[in-house]
């Protein structure tokens, strides 16, 4: 006799429960923030409009949470082995970056804080979505060929800021760019593509990578190269 089944849970339930309890493993990690400049314009509104260092460390653990769900890396063995993750806001940063990540260390330029136009609530979602990319960096694999494929770490970073809500304003539209890694918007839409094939997509590659970067993952997660996927991708906006 047939035992009858229990009813699939909905995908949407499936996803939250995978985050609650990628939230209960964030507990184990310690997330830190220190402003270091709070005299400068942009320490001031980091503190004022943005939230602080507390508020920091509340969207670095959601941020975390949030990626791990997105990589399906329920377990801390799945991810990069940090136990902590520091952001600092600093005056002085790499000429035309706003932010960078160096292991799970991540500096935020007070100026390009500074600079934001809008109130606070502008403040905080633009700063969350640079928070967001920098955390994928310190949680994403294969940053050995970072070199080699830059534009498709940047392009992942972005695309986890594009599924939790949070482009850029400056951002282009799905479709744009010349090449599939361009890296960073024009490469998030594109993955975002690539994921609409496959569900669970960058996820996938992002295992992958572990290894480092090959042109085959894309063959072998979707069937064809990268470069045969943009014309598609490109074709299917162009009409």
């Amino acid at each position: 006799m047939k035992m009858a089944s229990a009813p699939a849970a909905p995908v949407h339930l499936l996803f939250l429960l995978a985050l609650a309890l990628a939230a209960t493993a964030a507990a184990a990690v310690t997330f830190e923030a220190i402003n270091a400049v709070p005299d400068s314009a942009g320490g001031q509104r980091f503190d004022q409009d943005f939230g602080g260092v507390e508020y920091a460390k509340q969207v670095l653990s959601e941020a975390s949470s949030f990626i791990w769900t997105t990589f399906n890396e329920p377990s801390p063995e799945d991810r990069p082995g940090y136990d902590s993750v520091t952001l600092t806001l600093v005056d002085n940063i790499q000429p035309g970056a706003v932010a960078v990540t160096s292991g799970n260390a991540i500096q935020l330029g007070a100026q390009s804080v500074a600079e934001i136009n809008g109130d606070a609530d502008t403040v905080k979602e633009a700063v969350n979505g640079v928070l967001y990319h920098e955390a994928t960096h310190v949680w994403q694999w294969g940053l050995q060929d970072y070199g080699k494929k830059s534009g498709l770490f940047e392009g992942i970073a972005d695309y986890v800021r594009l599924k939790a809500g949070l482009p850029a304003g400056n951002w282009g539209q799905p479709g744009e760019g010349n090449q599939w890694d361009q890296g960073y918007d024009v490469t998030a839409y594109f993955l975002d593509y690539c994921d609409s094939l496959k569900p669970g997509f960058v996820a996938e590659m992002n295992g992958k990578l572990k290894d480092g970067y090959s042109d085959d993952y894309f063959v072998q997660i979707l069937g064809k190269s990268a470069d045969e996927l943009w014309s598609d991708y490109k074709a299917k906006y162009s009409s």
